[in-house]
């Protein structure tokens, strides 16, 4: 290829078909967020024998789960410039490493707040994880499959999120709860060791900063074995100039990068209300703890599939509009659960409904902002809107407490959730209409 035509290597990739490499990632990457998962849902299946075996109030509980959340969010904020500056692959390990090694830690703690404080370095480690796993799969996925494959990915959560409840259920029986966080501490740590040798560093990441051409084309060639690079050089679109955070507020980014912090503000605050809160709601009505609990398992299921079908839509129509309307849908859907909470068939389809739209929904926007950012700013992008919905997610952990204090009637209480869905919405829909409008005047433009 003559020195005169740089090859941009996001084209190149998009006109690929997807490679055996670009699936490895996509494990790779799953086999983190199951990790997280895992973490995130044990977590919840050992508190009650942490209680019995400390003999604490259930208001001692309270800041265990909420250290978490803290480290999640400020995790997210952290990690997210270090991986636009020093590599995804760095930063992905590290965290990994970091989450393992303070889980592994956990194991050994002698009292609450020494747990409390580990739990916190824990969820900091887990928050630079995650985002890192949805900007590297974006940046090796072709354009016209990235929505389906980044919220496949993202399934991994869910899955890990159910075997960490089967697998606690056992671990604590067999051998108490500290052994249920050395599992959770040792995977990572295993993983991790796989991450060094099989993971790759993204290849815009490594011309945007100026590596070796020949580390380029070893990356491109495991893409496309048949494609001839021998003395070819290489572009993307950006080049790095200052501060990633301070490029989230550029005049073009702006507007987007608010309305993501909205969609995600409002998005995680109602999953994890009703993460939370369902199965207390639904047992409120009379609801058996056993149907209540099932019911409840529903809104984990509807979000794996719904993930999934919302990626294939993404791909194929405007996905902002996609969002636009899924949301939305959430919003009439968490408002059905209330009217029909004393018919445990018609809720748990209501349920499977809300989750499928509100969860399915929040992993496609985690693909389609992975997506808007450019690869100076990416993982920046990506890591604070996921920042800023884990400020929705204790918001919403807490305000299940204080709906159920108001002794609001079950029509309303659920009317109320589905609100914030609604805002998701009307954000999504805005967010298309301004993209298309630009989109209109850049083809007037040229």
């Amino acid at each position: 290829m003559p020195a005169s035509q740089p090859l941009n290597v996001t084209a190149f990739i998009d006109r690929q078909p997807l490679s055996a490499f670009q699936v490895t990632i996509v494990v790779l990457c799953f086999l983190i967020v199951a990790i997280d998962g895992f973490d995130t849902a044990a977590i919840g299946f050992i508190a009650p024998a942490i209680r019995a075996d400390w003999q604490l109030s259930p208001a001692h509980l309270a800041p265990l789960f909420g250290a978490g959340l803290a480290g999640l969010m400020a995790g997210a904020f952290l990690f997210g410039p270090l991986a636009d500056r020093y590599g995804r692959k760095r930063i992905l390990i590290f965290s990994v490493l970091f989450f393992g090694v303070a889980s592994l830690a956990s194991a050994w703690s002698g009292e609450l707040w020494e747990l409390i404080a580990l739990r916190f370095l824990t969820g900091l480690g887990l928050g630079g994880a995650m985002p890192n796993t949805i900007t590297l799969t974006s940046e090796f996925c072709p354009e016209k499959r990235r929505s389906f494959l980044v919220t496949t990915m993202f399934c991994g959560f869910t899955l890990g999120s159910a075997l960490g409840g089967l697998a606690s259920a056992g671990l604590i029986e067999a051998y108490g709860w500290r052994s249920v966080l050395v599992v959770g501490g040792v995977m990572p740590l295993v993983l991790a060791v796989v991450l060094v040798r099989l993971l790759p560093e993204s290849v815009r990441y490594l011309v945007m900063t100026g590596a070796e051409p020949a580390r380029v084309v070893a990356t491109l060639q495991r893409i496309a074995p048949a494609a001839d690079l021998c003395g070819a050089t290489f572009t993307v679109s950006e080049r790095p100039v200052g501060s990633p955070a301070r490029h989230l507020f550029k005049p073009e980014l702006l507007r987007g990068t608010l309305l993501f912090w909205l969609t995600f503000f409002m998005s995680l605050l109602v999953i994890y209300l009703l993460s939370s809160w369902l199965p207390t709601f639904l047992r409120s009505t009379g609801m058996s703890l056993r149907t209540a609990a099932l019911v409840t398992t529903m809104f984990q299921v509807g979000g794996t599939v719904g993930a999934i079908a919302l990626g294939w839509l993404m791909d194929r129509f405007n996905p902002r509009f996609v969002l636009a309307g899924s949301y939305a849908l959430a919003g009439v859907f968490i408002a059905a659960i209330g009217n029909l909470a004393d018919a445990p068939v018609a809720a748990g389809v209501a349920v499977f409904l809300a989750g499928f739209c509100i969860s399915g929904s929040q992993v496609g926007a985690n693909a389609l902002s992975a997506g808007f950012y450019p690869t100076d700013c990416r993982a920046t992008g990506v890591s604070w809107a996921n920042g800023v919905g884990r400020m929705g997610s204790v918001v919403g952990s807490v305000g299940g407490a204080t709906m159920m204090s108001m002794g609001l009637g079950m029509p309303t209480l659920f009317a109320l959730v589905g609100i914030p869905a609604l805002i998701a919405g009307a954000t999504m829909l805005s967010f298309g209409l301004m993209h298309s409008v630009t989109a209109r005047k850049q083809l007037v433009a040229g």
